[in-house]
């Protein structure tokens, strides 16, 4: 049985206990609203209350990561056409601060003072599993960044539905009651009641409903800034390995690595 039969099952059941009453005139909703709230009991304003708080934080929420996330993809976007176009990671190294809204900047600077540390900034890597490891922990912290207060979204989107059902149970217990003290079954006695679990579930159902979907699309957007980032560290890493000593890097540097090859020809000395 569905709930239209037996919301008109309750109506015939009252509609001769009412036929004497006087018939309201009409009302527009806001004003149906505000009777509703105004008749509503200590419990349905505090019900309905937690839920508007929770409303702010995860409208909160949502409007600083949707801000965040669209200014994090902009900048990847910009900095990867700058590291695609530049001749040396030294050019990147020294323009990555301006992109910094993006995970990949995190990743680069991190790779970059890896690789700087083991080469002082110029030849190949030495130790490429490193430089991985290293590009992994800076994703991952890039994500864990991302992250922050999705979980809030979450519970409020879980939680709020049961909260609202609270305030309902609360509001056809308070019904009951008015027919108890009425001592009829009429339209009169319960409809306070029904009217503070009507407004409660549907309190809870506004709230609950943009956070899961705002956390859904969050989710999917995290994915794909974390797929972003596994694909620029492999291509950062290939860069850094397919890098050979050109005449513009340090001319000590280049004697160093002169001697070394004069060093490892065979039939010479170490001197």
């Amino acid at each position: 049985m569905t709930a239209q039969p037996i919301f008109f099952a309750i109506l015939l059941l009252f509609q001769g206990d009412d036929q004497g009453a006087p018939v309201p005139p009409p009302h527009s909703s806001s004003n149906a609203v505000l009777e509703m709230l105004r008749a509503s009991g200590p419990i349905a304003l505090t019900v309905l209350g937690l839920l508007a708080l929770a409303s702010l934080f995860s409208w909160a929420i949502i409007l600083g990561k949707w801000i965040g996330f669209r200014r994090a993809r902009s900048q990847s976007r910009a900095f990867l056409r700058a590291f695609r176009k530049a001749a040396r990671l030294q050019e990147i190294g020294a323009v990555s601060e301006q992109y910094k809204p993006s995970p990949l900047v995190n990743v680069f600077d991190e790779v970059y003072e890896t690789y700087r540390r083991q080469t002082g900034g110029y030849g190949p890597p030495r130790n490429i599993t490193a430089l991985e490891r290293t590009a992994q922990s800076a994703s991952s912290e890039a994500l864990t960044f991302m992250e922050q207060r999705l979980t809030w979204l979450a519970t409020i989107g879980a939680i709020s539905p049961f909260i609202g059902l609270f305030g309902t149970i609360m509001g056809i217990v308070d019904a009951f009651h008015g027919l108890g003290t009425a001592g009829a079954a009429t339209l009169r006695a319960v409809a306070p009641g029904v009217s503070e679990a009507l407004i409660t579930t549907a309190a809870g159902l506004v709230v609950a409903v943009p956070a899961v979907v705002a956390y859904n699309q969050f989710s999917a957007r995290i994915r794909e800034f974390g797929s972003r980032m596994d694909d620029f560290a492999r291509e950062l890493l290939n860069s850094m390995e397919e890098i050979t000593l050109r005449p513009q890097q340090d001319p000590l540097e280049r004697e160093r690595a002169g001697q070394r090859e004069v060093m490892q020809e065979p039939g010479r000395g170490v001197y």
